[in-house]
């Protein structure tokens, strides 16, 4: 070989290397969404315990003797006064059991009311076709724009010419007659959505409004019941008004009536009783609100929509 030859060799290949973007800004942005996350936590955590704390108040107060009671603002107990409950559950004419026996069953009768009545009066307005319809649906959204001090009045004439006072048919009766025009409202919505082929579909195999109601409607109706019902144990569990005008009697009081009694406004009250017997009340409600907050909601959010 001469020195004028050179030796051919293949030429190197350049490993590819893929660029890639900077990546700064987009674990800025990271970083901002997890601290903003994190502050909206501690804010919702914050709100939650300014509204829970009266509640937490009272469970505490309810442990603790009458002459701290409103000494202390804290939540934090220094005694455990159990001897409230016990003292509280027999400080009446009558053990606060009776109390609770005369609310479960005005909140039984109403809740059988208003669902047996309300769904049948929303059927109506939602597939039915009758003269005045919308007159009588008009005159049914006007009466929930009523305060119920407006109505007290004529009611407590009627219920005292029949000679219902101090009983419990005026608490329950008149859910049986579909009075209440929010949840009528909310079942109306409810059957809106139901697609009318099926009543079609059951009217081409013979059944009529009745078996329509019954076997299609109803069973489809779940969430709205259950709200209605929800509602309906709340709103006549915490009644206070009603029951305190209709009912007299010390040995038929409710709950809400009976812990009137614990406040002497001429003598020394007994807070820590009141509150130990304002807890054991406000389980029952507690409870329902807890079990039946998914069909609470989606009878709400759905309205009826499939």
């Amino acid at each position: 070989m001469t020195d004028q030859q050179t030796i051919q060799r293949p030429p190197l290949s350049v490993p590819a290397v893929a660029i890639r973007p900077a990546r700064a800004p987009r674990d800025a942005a990271s970083r901002r969404r997890r601290v903003w996350s994190v502050l909206r936590h501690v804010l919702l955590i914050v709100l939650c315990l300014v509204m829970l704390y009266p509640v937490l108040w009272m469970v505490a107060s309810s442990l603790r003797p009458n002459g701290y009671i409103f000494n202390n603002p804290s939540l934090v107990l220094n005694t455990f006064e159990v001897q409230n409950y016990t003292r509280g559950w027999d400080a009446l004419q009558a053990p606060f059991s009776t109390y609770l026996a005369n609310s479960a069953i005005i909140v039984i009768g109403a809740i059988l009311g208003n669902l047996i009545s309300c769904s049948l009066a929303a059927y109506a307005f939602a597939r039915l076709r009758f003269r005045f319809k919308r007159l009588a649906f008009g005159a049914m959204l006007v009466t929930m724009m009523l305060p119920i001090q407006v109505l007290i009045i004529p009611q407590y004439v009627i219920y005292a010419q029949l000679g219902w006072i101090n009983t419990f048919v005026p608490l329950i009766l008149p859910k049986f007659l579909a009075t209440d025009g929010f949840f009528i409202f909310l079942m109306v919505q409810f059957i809106r959505g139901i697609p009318k082929e099926l009543d079609e579909a059951a009217r081409i195999d013979g059944a009529g409004h009745a078996r329509i109601f019954l076997q299609i409607i109803l069973p489809l109706m779940k969430p709205a019941l259950a709200t209605a019902a929800i509602f309906t144990f709340i709103w006549t569990w915490n009644d206070f008004f009603s029951q305190l005008i209709f009912v007299t009697a010390p040995d038929k009081y409710t709950a809400s009536v009976a812990l009137r009694q614990f406040v002497d406004p001429t003598g020394q009250s007994d807070f820590g009783a009141l509150f130990a017997m304002s807890v054991v009340t406000l389980v029952p409600v507690f409870l329902a609100f807890l079990f039946g907050q998914r069909f609470l909601l989606r009878g709400i959010a759905t309205t009826g929509g499939k």
